[in-house]
């Protein structure tokens, strides 16, 4: 019997040769079994029924991971679809986008979905995942899988393999149904065994662990203005007649993407304008405008459009930076490993940012200061500000919904603007685009181009920046009094060119080459989009350059 050399969590194990990986996970992990939704084998993410032929590295992954929280979010999707169009034969199901812990999705059918409908649709589920039911990979030729899609009535799918390049495709069989899903897929079933299914009208939220908490639903969190917000996006859709992936293809292939590029940049204008608009009618109590948002949402082009629709309003705006508000180095908070914590709330200096705000508000002059990161000290070079007739004061920073930042001013004297990349662009009715991901993409190539940085170190760095967002950016995004929604339709078309081959340049031997490869094939379902129609002064300009705000461009 021919034998491999296996390495786990540092341990060398000889096994026979093509062992799978469900069956190293029996022998080695410690704990329950079913809590192993996937692998790493020498930094390729791989499913738990994969043989092993050659001397290798694996690394099990459980919830706590992103990539198997992921997998596991797809499975259980195949399991609601399936049990949805067995309690309600002929209906058809869209998973949406995140919210409230979860995905929000909806299940179209002659009547309107209530509280009992999800109440039978999850029973069915766990009645489903309780069998244990296998799901099977499965390569098809195309021409078979469009047949299967045509049988299904699944328009989206017809429309996103009309530019696929292969002669096959993989798709999953559970029971009696088969789909398409993009990425990997838990063994079976029964792995799926924490999950909650609620009304959420008029669809309905699936929600599952968080990493934080992988053997728990976490709380309940309700999120009206996020969902109204990604309701806008919906809208914005239909205006622009892009569904899906497929449908914004069809865009490209047929020469209309110019037009579509004018309107959705045009709804971005609209909507800024409408938020200037709101701000100037609250103008004799509204002071301090607060953007805040996570990472690569485009708050500072964002600022700066917002900035000239005040100007039109006859506004004075005047920008703030929380940069110079920092700590002394010396006063500067430290995590847990014992790395200064810039991220920190704590990491500002509050009390002073507080004291100048209040004395502005009074009509007094301050000096402003300035924050030297070379030396970790705070400097004044003579810069004065006192607040004059229509001037109004633009703070960007990812503490700006935090009422800890402005506690000792008054509510009626601030506006809190959330700024998002908030996809509703879906690859297809049941493989949604994450927000996270259209983000990882802009700041990729936003790095390279502005920081000399590869897309190995932006990955690896990524997780850090998720953990910080999740601690300091998320929980206060329902204080905003607006929510922007700076997602463009048709940028992850644009982004393809830059980003491709950044990510190609990722080699097996680095632990960013899963994510490499899995955002490559991402990446693959769109045509590329040319830059000729894109305005300078686009949120998308941030990432890519060329924007008229920027004197590096």
């Amino acid at each position: 019997m021919e034998t491999i050399k296996v390495k786990i969590d540092n341990t060398s194990v000889i096994c026979p040769k093509g062992i799978k990986l469900v069956e190293l996970v029996k022998k080695f992990y410690k704990g329950d079994q079913k809590d192993v939704i996937a692998a790493m084998e020498d930094n390729s993410l791989v499913e738990l029924v994969e043989p092993i032929y050659e001397d290798c590295s694996v690394e099990f992954l459980t919830l706590s991971s992103y990539q198997a929280r992921r997998i596991y979010a797809r499975g259980l999707s195949f399991v609601l679809i399936r049990a949805a169009m067995e309690v309600f034969p002929g209906c058809t199901v869209s998973i949406e986008h995140s919210i409230n812990k979860g995905l929000y999705g909806e299940i179209h059918k002659s009547d309107g979905l209530n509280k009992k409908d999800v109440s039978l649709i999850e029973n069915r589920m766990r009645q489903i995942i309780s069998k244990d039911e296998p799901f099977e990979k499965h390569t098809i030729p195309m021409s078979r899988a469009l047949d299967m899609f045509k049988r299904y009535n699944q328009k989206d799918k017809l429309r996103l393999f009309k530019y696929w390049k292969d002669d096959t495709v993989d798709v999953y069989k559970c029971g009696w149904m088969y789909d398409y899903f993009y990425g990997k897929m838990v063994p079976s079933t029964g792995y799926l065994k924490i999950f909650q299914l609620v009304f959420y009208k008029p669809g309905f939220v699936l929600r599952y662990p968080e990493i934080y908490s992988p053997s728990t639903i976490p709380p309940y969190v309700e999120q009206k203005k996020l969902f109204n917000i990604f309701r806008e996006a919906e809208k914005w859709a239909d205006i622009l007649d892009v569904a899906d992936v497929g449908a914004l293809n069809d865009k490209v292939a047929s020469h209309e993407i110019g037009d579509m590029i004018r309107v959705s940049e045009a709804l971005h204008e609209k909507k800024i304008a409408n938020i200037a608009d709101m701000i100037s009618q609250k103008k004799d109590s509204v002071k301090i405008v607060l953007i805040a948002g996570p990472s690569s949402s485009g708050k500072t082009t964002f600022s700066k459009r917002l900035a000239i629709q005040l100007k039109v309003n006859g506004l004075k705006p005047f920008p703030i930076s929380l940069d110079n508000y920092f700590l002394e180095r010396g006063y500067t908070p430290r995590k847990s490993s014992g790395e200064y914590d810039f991220e920190s709330i704590y990491a500002l200096d509050i009390k002073l940012f507080n004291e100048q705000l209040k004395s502005l508000l009074n009509g007094e002059e301050i000096m402003l200061p300035t924050f030297n990161f070379i030396t970790g000290k705070r400097e004044y070079k003579g810069e004065k500000l006192k607040l004059d007739e229509g001037m109004i004061l633009i703070v960007e920073g990812i503490h700006g919904l935090n009422e800890i930042l402005t506690s000792e001013i008054p509510w009626e004297n601030k506006f809190k603007i959330y700024v998002s990349a908030l996809t509703q662009l879906n690859i297809d009715n049941h493989n949604r685009i994450p927000t996270t991901d259209v983000r990882i993409i802009r700041r990729i190539v936003r790095d390279n181009r502005t920081r000399g940085r590869n897309a190995e170190a932006t990955l690896l760095s990524w997780p850090s920046v998720r953990e910080g967002e999740d601690k300091n950016i998320f929980p206060f995004q329902e204080e905003a009094d607006v929510m922007f929604n700076s997602t463009l339709v048709y940028e992850l078309g644009v982004l393809k060119k830059y980003a491709e081959p950044l990510l190609e340049d990722i080699g097996k031997e680095s632990k960013a080459y899963s994510e490499a490869v899995r955002l490559l094939k991402f990446l693959s379902y769109f045509l590329p989009v040319g830059e000729t129609d894109i305005p300078q002064n686009s949120i998308i300009r941030e990432f890519i350059g060329g924007s008229c705000f920027y004197t590096e461009e």
